[in-house]
C-alpha cells in the first residue's frame, strides 16, 4: 500500500515539473493546432470544428489572434465568420459575417488564444493548490 501511495505522487510530482517546465511549448502546441483548427473548419463536420465553435461561443472570443484569423481560410471565402464568433445570434446574417467590416460591428473581436492561455494560467493554482493537498494527504 505505501509502494503504491509512493508510486502516486511520484506520478503526481513529475507531471507538475513536466507541466511547468514545458509551459511554453505546451502554449506554442496549442496555438498551432487551433491554427490548424481555423484553417480545416468545417472541410469535414468533426470533433475539431465543434470545439473550435465551443471555445468561441463559451469564452466570447473569434479566431486565433482575432477575428481576422478568419479572412484567411477557405471556410471565411464560401460562408463568411462562423456563427459561433457572432454576439447576438439573432442579429448575425451571413452577409454581414461575409463582409469584414460590417462583421466587426457583429463578432467578438478578440481572438481565443489569448483567453484560453491566460483561463488555464488563472486556474493553475488551483490545480497545484489540490495537487498538492493530495500530496500532503497520501504522506
Amino acid at each position: 500500500y505505501a509502494m503504491l501511495l509512493s508510486l502516486i505522487f511520484l506520478i503526481v510530482l513529475v507531471a507538475a515539473i513536466v507541466g511547468f517546465v514545458f509551459r511554453h511549448e505546451i502554449k506554442t502546441n496549442f496555438e498551432s493546432n487551433l491554427n490548424l483548427a481555423l484553417k480545416n473548419y468545417n472541410v469535414t463536420a468533426d470533433r475539431h470544428s465543434e470545439a473550435v465553435d465551443t471555445i468561441q461561443r463559451t469564452l466570447h472570443c473569434c479566431g486565433v489572434q482575432d477575428y481576422s484569423d478568419w479572412e484567411r481560410t477557405e471556410y471565411f471565402s464560401q460562408r463568411g465568420i462562423p456563427r459561433s464568433c457572432c454576439k447576438n445570434q439573432n442579429d448575425c446574417s451571413e452577409e454581414d459575417l461575409k463582409d469584414p467590416n460590417k462583421a466587426k460591428l457583429k463578432v467578438f473581436v478578440h481572438g481565443c488564444f489569448f483567453l484560453v492561455t491566460s483561463t488555464m494560467e488563472s486556474k493553475m493554482s488551483v490545480v497545484a493548490g489540490i495537487s498538492f493537498g493530495i500530496a500532503c494527504f497520501q504522506v
